[in-house]
């Protein structure tokens, strides 16, 4: 049954090295223009229709990048996602919450899941080539054996060296606290990526209950205002949370 509801489109690019993405999508046209589109960016792509088919095809082969719809028949995407994260085989492939406007609720709890960024029907299918490219390069960037991504990351203005715990804008020292670091490298280590204010309270206070959405929101603003005129690289995401713009 599973081949009824997944095919394989093999790009025919040779010499290069390709992405192998699964596109888990219900709607036919949707379907094909996201193909058509990653394909077009030398990627490989595996489609699946159902979330049944997607868990299985991502446990029976490695995938860079899982691009999920969260709107689908019988096991919606969220728990597509729950599953392949609470899997340790598939845990670490990134996913991209595809979302209908109004699904806000959905992209805090697919966020807290796991799940690295998402994007709004409708969307251009520019943003979504850009926001594939962005999450596959941080996941190659964090995996890469050649190099150390713990020395330093460099993001714009940014440089961060995790090392030495110091942050510099511009040439110059930022004058952090140690929360106000932790934050700061925890999104340019993924930028572009959401985090929901309880996911901030949990990597920077081991989600002590002490530590409310009101005391995050106050850590975003001092570090805003350390960033002086770059204060804009730290994006608010109305109803789910904050990013770095990458």
């Amino acid at each position: 049954m599973l081949q009824t509801h997944a095919k394989t489109i093999m790009n025919q690019t040779t010499g290069s090295t390709r992405y192998k993405l699964l596109v888990v999508e219900d709607e036919a046209d949707l379907q094909e223009l996201l193909r058509f589109n990653l394909e077009r960016e030398g990627m490989n792509i595996t489609l699946a229709d159902t979330g049944e088919a997607a868990v299985d095809l991502a446990r029976q082969q490695p995938f860079d990048l899982i691009l999920l719809d969260l709107m689908l028949p019988r096991m919606d995407g969220l728990e597509v996602c729950r599953r392949l994260k609470a899997d340790e085989a598939t845990a670490p492939v990134p996913v991209i919450m595809v979302t209908a406007k109004g699904e806000e609720a959905d992209v805090v709890i697919g966020l807290e899941l796991g799940a690295d960024d998402y994007i709004t029907k409708p969307f251009s299918t520019r943003e979504m080539v850009a926001r594939v490219k962005a999450v596959l390069r941080r996941s190659r960037f964090r995996h890469d054996e050649s190099g150390d991504a713990s020395e330093t990351i460099m993001l714009g203005p940014i440089e961060i060296n995790a090392d030495r715990h110091e942050a510099h804008v511009d040439g110059e020292r930022l004058d952090l606290t140690a929360t106000e670091f932790r934050l700061l490298l925890m999104m340019t280590d993924r930028p572009g990526r959401v985090f929901t204010r309880q996911q901030i309270i949990e990597r920077l206070h081991g989600g002590h209950t002490a530590v409310t959405d009101r005391s995050v929101d106050v850590q975003v603003v001092s570090l805003r205002r350390k960033l002086g005129k770059h204060a804009d690289l730290i994006q608010t995401v109305r109803g789910v949370g904050y990013r770095v713009k990458d």
